[in-house]
């Protein structure tokens, strides 16, 4: 039997009142308590050992970290972790890694090897070549910047729309007056069919400015903007949801039928009265939609009435009854639509009844430049850039309404024997050819001029044109200028830039006003025609972190 030795106390004295010592190789003669003694002891020789294993393991190290559970089913901190750093870390002198415990890559945090490969297998062989977010600085447009744009802009098309409208008038004359071929609704209806040719034109343009770009990005990239501009259209708000707008394109057919109707009878009421009455009635009361272009702002657009813009108006209209009216001979002058005044003409069969059919027709042009304003152009704040394409795509619009539908007249004008059908051969074809083209690029350039300024401004600017083709003729044939057409074309220019100064500044203060309400805007529409790369049908993917985000498109 084993004896004790007793510091400070008795044999039969209880151990809580001294210290017991115990010779090596002996049994302790205190209780024993399992709960104390469920684990081995630690030597004190395999300390250093044992420190070394509770080190977090090298980074890139694979690790298999098993989860175990105890009868209960909760997570037990006794389980078996084999290969992996215990629950509750070393601390102090224990320690011995000096990086900080939330530096980047690192050190390995569970399963995250495992799921990185779980997700290179959802997302496939594909490997991004670039970053997979889009980090884009947001733009902010002052206010002076983007009516700046917009008028210079809309000064190239104006531009472009005057050289193409004297063209226009010059080989429409030729061909109704000279080469005498006077169909006048067929003439109508492929003049307005060419219009078709807007939208696949500017395509082709785009492309070849993204050539670089797949076709398949180009044209997704291409169609999103067309459908987001059509659901601004239907909204007219600058951020429509889908709920707001989920068919836009429907309701941009339905409009095209219904501006297309103003269209077509603004049009044909030009080749109805041009054998009734005078070429100075015809150009005088047909450029009067001027007026009323400004009258159909004020009722349906909500424009006020500004003294500048009323007296830029007058004027201008005072010079086209000046040129039209102020000369013994006939002024040469074309509609929108094609047709041309005959510069010898007979003496009219019923004036009365043509200028009350050309009057009609100025209203119905001034009624459908507001409609094009007020239903198929995006609202005010919209990029310059996209109510350009916008544009020329509802033209393209236009012109397939007219070449499907429109047809129908046709035979029925053929049978009842008012205009037999009969297509240009020859010179006529060449030239009609030559005309049609040119109004397809003087309505396209007009409808773009309507849609980044407004239908007076554009009708004022139309009115340009009567002393355009004077100056025209005159380098042509020598033909010298009247008194009457120069001071009546002086009044015309005076006033285009009186309204264009008073539509500028117009344009300015609500911009300003509109950024103060509604914050600055931007219009990513920019970005996306200024950048190589456009968003695919798998655009929106997930990173690591399960967060959607765009992923760029590569060449």
């Amino acid at each position: 039997m084993t004896s004790h030795t007793e510091l400070g106390s008795s044999p039969g004295s209880d151990s809580s009142q001294g210290i017991i010592f115990t010779p090596a190789g002996s049994v302790s003669p205190l209780p024993t308590n399992p709960a104390f003694h469920s684990q081995p002891g630690i030597a004190l020789q395999s300390l250093s050992k044992k420190k070394e294993e509770t080190h977090w393991p090298r980074p890139g190290a694979q690790q298999n970290y098993s989860d175990t559970k105890d009868e209960a089913g909760y997570e037990s901190d006794a389980g078996d972790m084999s290969g992996g750093p215990p629950l509750h870390r070393p601390t102090g002198g224990f320690s011995n890694t000096s990086a900080p415990l939330l530096k980047e890559d690192k050190m390995p945090r569970g399963r995250r090897d495992s799921y990185e490969r779980e997700h290179e297998r959802s997302v496939g062989s594909r490997k991004p070549t670039r970053n997979t977010f889009r980090s884009r600085s947001p733009k902010q447009a002052r206010p002076e910047d983007q009516a700046r744009k917009k008028y210079l802009y809309a000064s190239f098309f104006l531009v472009l729309s005057l050289i193409s409208f004297v063209i226009q008038t010059e080989t429409a004359v030729y061909i109704q007056h000279k080469l005498h071929w006077n169909k006048a609704y067929c003439m109508l209806w492929l003049t307005h069919g060419s219009w078709s040719l807007l939208w696949p034109t500017q395509l082709l343009i785009l492309r070849l400015q993204k050539r670089r770009q797949s076709w398949h990005s180009f044209w997704l990239s291409h169609r999103s903007l067309l459908t987001s501009t059509a659901q601004m259209v239907q909204t007219q708000d600058l951020h429509p949801s889908k709920l707001s707008a989920p068919r836009p394109w429907k309701h941009m057919f339905q409009v095209t039928a219904f501006v297309t109707t103003f269209l077509t009878v603004a049009g044909g009421s030009w080749y109805v009265a041009v054998d009734l009455t005078t070429p100075s009635d015809l150009t005088a009361i047909y450029n009067c939609s001027a007026f009323f272009a400004y009258a159909f702002s004020i009722l349906l657009l909500k424009e006020k009435a500004r003294l500048d813009k009323i007296i830029s108006v007058a004027l201008a209209i005072l010079g086209v009854l000046i040129v039209a009216y102020g000369d013994s001979g006939h002024p040469k002058h074309g509609s929108h639509s094609g047709g041309a005044t005959n510069p010898q003409p007979d003496e009219p069969d019923n004036r009365t009844l043509g200028n009350l059919v050309i009057g009609i027709g100025s209203v119905m042009y001034g009624l459908y430049e507001v409609l094009y304003k007020k239903y198929a152009c995006p609202p005010e704040g919209t990029s310059p850039t996209r109510g350009m394409l916008f544009a020329n795509t509802f033209g393209s619009m236009i012109g397939i309404f007219t070449l499907f539908v429109l047809w129908i007249p046709l035979p029925i004008l053929h049978y009842t024997g008012i205009e037999t059908f009969a297509l240009p051969t020859g010179k006529a074809a060449a030239l009609l050819a030559v005309s049609t083209l040119s109004n397809a690029i003087f309505s396209g350039s007009f409808l773009v001029l309507m849609s980044l300024t407004s239908p007076v401004l554009s009708s004022v600017a139309a009115l340009l044109t009567i002393f355009l083709v004077a100056i025209t003729d005159y380098l042509l044939t020598g033909e010298p200028l009247s008194g009457a057409t120069i001071s009546g074309g002086i009044l015309i220019v005076v006033a285009f830039g009186l309204l264009s100064w008073a539509t500028y500044r117009e344009m300015m203060q609500e911009e300003k006003k509109r950024v103060e309400e509604e914050g600055k805007n931007f219009d990513e529409v920019e970005a996306m025609l200024d950048d190589d790369e456009a968003l695919d049908e798998d655009s929106f993917e997930e990173d690591s972190l399960g967060r959607k985000g765009k992923r760029r498109v590569s060449d």
